[in-house]
């Protein structure tokens, strides 16, 4: 089954300048963003950036601040304008948009959540909820029925007469994600959304969204500055250093191999446990029990089970198991318990 490109990012470069437009024309691309300002006094926010994101998929922009992840998700949404490159939407080139096709874009097809909720004072949940749907032009009650569906979904019903100011922060991001899912989005983009709440408000927020994703299956992009945040929320991270992409894969494409220092930092500290599969700590070479463990097609472990959840299986025996391709059956290799408690550590 062929996969369908929903966002395609294309050598995106921002400069802040000036006369950005003609700097980047005749820029020697291989200059650090230092030496590009220091030589022509434009600041280079993002830097040649190019990846795709599949439809459907949570893709999460992940960097310390000033790394340009804002910046650079501003530019698919042409909030702000890139300076070159192209950003597609399926088969359309944003970058080529007019003015009247963004806002239609931004009005049918995309949505935004900000870390500050934004949200109108005077106006109760409900009407904030249904803002998008008034400026498109629905009729009243079909913008109130469909406000009442989401509320329901991000499990603030009952709370559709009360203000903003009852409500707790948490509680006006939860509006401030029901607004943008009440217009039917085919793309959601979230700018740090649960930065500012409490620890646990944050894990509920995250939680909440996760159930949210798993039933509408939408297409994501998420920005944090938080690494264990982007391997709970991402299918696939982007992290950033000085308005480059050091690296693009899945959480456990990166926590197992991290392509420099720079991302083996962030990856110190993660519970590896939880974001590994049987597949990438197993060991290919089996023992004859195991082998007729697998052609008796007893305790076969799919490639693709996270290590977590292998703990109570594996960790009071010395028996090794087949691990088998998740797709084919097929023998891969074995896995005990000493790999599964080297997993464990923090650093492998």
């Amino acid at each position: 089954m062929a996969v369908e490109q929903k966002i395609t990012c294309s050598n995106i470069w921002k400069l802040f300048g000036p006369d950005e437009k003609r700097i980047i024309k005749n820029l020697d691309k291989n200059l650090s963003i230092k030496e590009v300002q220091e030589k022509t006094g434009h600041v280079v926010a993002v830097k040649d950036v190019s990846f795709s994101i599949v439809k459907g998929e949570t893709f999460v922009v992940m960097g310390l601040s000033g790394s340009g992840k804002s910046t650079l998700v501003r530019c698919i949404s042409r909030l702000i304008e890139p300076t070159s490159g192209t950003v597609k939407m399926d088969d359309t080139d944003v970058t080529k948009m007019s003015n009247s096709e963004l806002l239609d874009l931004r009005r049918n097809k995309m949505s935004m959540v900000f870390q500050h909720f934004g949200l109108f004072p005077h106006r109760t949940v409900i009407e904030n909820i249904g803002y998008g749907l008034e400026i498109r032009g629905s009729k009243k009650q079909d913008r109130l029925d469909k406000s009442m569906e989401v509320l329901k979904m991000v499990g603030l019903e009952g709370w559709h007469n009360n203000y903003p100011r009852e409500l707790s922060g948490g509680m006006q991001q939860r509006v401030g994600l029901a607004r943008a899912l009440a217009v039917d989005p085919e793309i959601l983009i979230f700018d740090e959304p649960f930065s500012a709440l409490d620890p646990l408000i944050r894990r509920e927020m995250q939680d909440e969204l996760l159930k949210i994703q798993d039933k509408l299956q939408k297409t994501m992009v998420f920005i944090t500055h938080d690494f264990l945040e982007a391997i709970k929320m991402g299918d696939h991270i982007a992290i950033m250093k000085d308005g480059e992409v050091s690296q693009v894969g899945t959480p456990e494409e990166i926590v197992a191999n991290p392509i420099d220092q720079y991302v083996k930092d962030f990856c110190e500290d993660v519970p590896k446990y939880k974001v590994l599969s049987a597949g990438k700590v197993m060991r290919k070479d089996c023992c004859d029990d195991t082998k007729k463990l697998y052609s008796s097609k007893a305790d076969c472990i799919p490639d693709n089970s996270k290590i977590e959840t292998l703990i109570d299986k594996l960790v009071d025996t010395d028996k090794k198991f087949p691990v088998i391709c998740s797709e084919t059956g097929d023998l891969l290799g074995e896995i005990d318990r000493s790999i599964v408690m080297k997993s464990m550590r923090s650093a492998s």
